[in-house]
């Protein structure tokens, strides 16, 4: 009998042992993480600010597909939430403050427990780059979830896993989704021609982005800065292609409503009298551009058409990528002169 009182005593010095140790835990808790995604900051910002874009990224619907998810009316923005019902119980997510392509803050409610607050915050770390960081942060705690917390390593071992699991999903997601395109060949068209000024360059190949960037920057600064009406989006002319030496020359232009006498020396006027052309649209990054024009020369003698010599032969940028920051929106259109 003595060592079974014994025994109780050491059962319940145990407890209360357990109880003081649970009881002096923080009442409070932080969960941070961070990876780095190649994409723009608006582009994350445009996938975590709607509440429809989270099941294909969440790592929680990932281990509990059952999961059920109950969107509200407004799922994206401030005051956009949505709710969901699992194994563990019922929760709600609400978006609260949102500063586009900078950072969101969210109000996640548990049950009938403390809510606790989500922070994303976007940080472009170089060109095309962003520093995701995701935090939740909790406070007056019920004993049983700082009991489960001390028994289990404690709020980061817990869900930090978790946190990562989803950033890596998410950088998954945002790279698959901006290297989305299609190329359609769009068939014979005829182009209106009208006038247009600009500067004619000649590079290598390999250094063809950076110098044709900086053509048309130039063209449109002169516009700007000469009060000239764009009749439309700017374009490249191409002169010559020529792979085997590596070299390529081309004029970056700008289409205006009538002709322009110009005052510099390299910005010309030029003009292209109406054409007839096969067109073909790529929806999606500019590097996909090559195949897109291979699709097009293709087409032309497949179709039994000719190509007109000293034709013109255009790439016309229709939407700007400031405007549009996943290049998976970005369209452009190819015209290659073909005879009558």
């Amino acid at each position: 009998m003595k060592a079974f009182k014994f025994l109780l005593f050491l059962l319940l010095i145990l407890i209360i042992g357990l109880s003081i140790y649970v009881a002096v835990q923080p009442n409070s808790f932080e969960v941070t993480r961070e990876r780095t995604i190649e994409a723009p900051e608006a582009v994350i910002y445009n996938q975590l600010i709607d509440f429809k874009n989270w099941e294909a990224w969440s790592p929680w619907i990932e281990k509990n597909p059952n999961t059920k998810v109950t969107y509200s009316e407004q799922t994206k923005g401030e005051g956009g939430s949505y709710a969901w019902e699992d194994d563990d119980g019922v929760g709600t997510m609400t978006t609260i403050n949102a500063n586009p392509n900078n950072s969101i803050e969210q109000e996640m409610q548990f049950d009938d427990f403390a809510p606790s607050t989500i922070s994303w915050n976007l940080e472009a770390t170089e060109e095309g780059k962003t520093k995701v960081s995701w935090k939740i942060t909790g406070k007056d705690l019920p004993f049983m979830f700082k009991a489960y917390s001390a028994f289990s390593g404690g709020f980061d071992a817990m869900m930090g896993p978790d946190f990562e699991r989803g950033l890596e999903k998410l950088d998954s997601l945002v790279i698959s989704n901006i290297k989305v395109y299609s190329i359609k060949v769009n068939g014979i068209t005829e182009h209106g021609g009208g006038f247009y000024i600009y500067t004619t360059t000649s590079c290598r190949m390999d250094d063809l982005e950076t110098t044709m960037t900086a053509a048309l920057s130039k063209v449109n600064a002169y516009a700007l800065a000469n009060n000239i009406t764009m009749a439309g989006p700017s374009f490249i002319s191409y002169h010559k292609w020529d792979e085997k030496n590596n070299a390529v020359i081309f004029s970056s232009c700008i289409p205006t409503t009538s002709r322009v006498i110009t005052t510099e020396s390299d910005i010309l006027t030029g003009q292209f009298e109406p054409f007839r052309a096969v067109k073909t649209t790529l929806k999606g990054n500019y590097t996909n551009l090559r195949e897109a024009w291979s699709q097009t020369m293709a087409y032309i003698p497949e179709q039994g058409l000719e190509f007109a010599e000293a034709g013109p032969m255009l790439e016309v940028y229709v939407t700007d990528p400031e405007n549009y920051p996943n290049p998976a929106d970005w369209l452009t259109e190819i015209y290659i002169a073909i005879k009558d």
